[in-house]
């Protein structure tokens, strides 16, 4: 069964996710980061300026097949183009179809968007009815 998290209280979401996608880097994970197309557009120029010491490795899910291959963290805005099932690091407003088929699922939770908290309310709630047993991470406890 999947393992979902819930990532509370960030201030930047597109930030956090560089962080993330840093850390599951650097873990060896294979990350896929699931939006809508102008988030990952976003996402996409601030990974490629998020730190001078760091290159996060990392491409659209329509990029060609060895690219995509040699490649840890895949951008996607559907999720059936997503090249591998390990982590699924969603900044979609909705519960992803097709979500458990992956290993684990984070959910990022901004800190000043109500509109967002309550989105992620109904996602919360949408896993609880399936099962799924949920961890929640306050980012403000932990620092970022």
């Amino acid at each position: 069964m999947t393992e979902i998290a819930f990532h509370f209280n960030a201030p930047d979401k597109l930030a956090y996710a560089c962080r993330f996608a840093r850390k599951a880097q650097r873990a060896g994970a294979r990350l896929v980061i699931l939006a809508p197309r102008p988030v990952l557009t976003e996402l996409d120029r601030m990974l490629w300026s998020f730190s001078p010491q760091d290159f996060v490795a990392h491409c659209f899910a329509d990029a060609d097949e060895d690219q995509i291959a040699a490649t840890p963290v895949v951008l996607a805005s559907e999720l059936h183009q997503a090249p591998h099932h390990e982590v699924l690091l969603n900044l979609d407003s909705q519960v992803p179809a097709g979500f458990e088929r992956f290993l684990r699922l984070i959910e990022v939770v901004s800190s000043v968007d109500e509109q967002d908290r309550g989105d992620a309310r109904l996602r919360w709630k949408q896993y609880a009815s399936r099962g799924y047993a949920i961890a929640r991470h306050d980012l403000v406890l932990k620092g970022g």
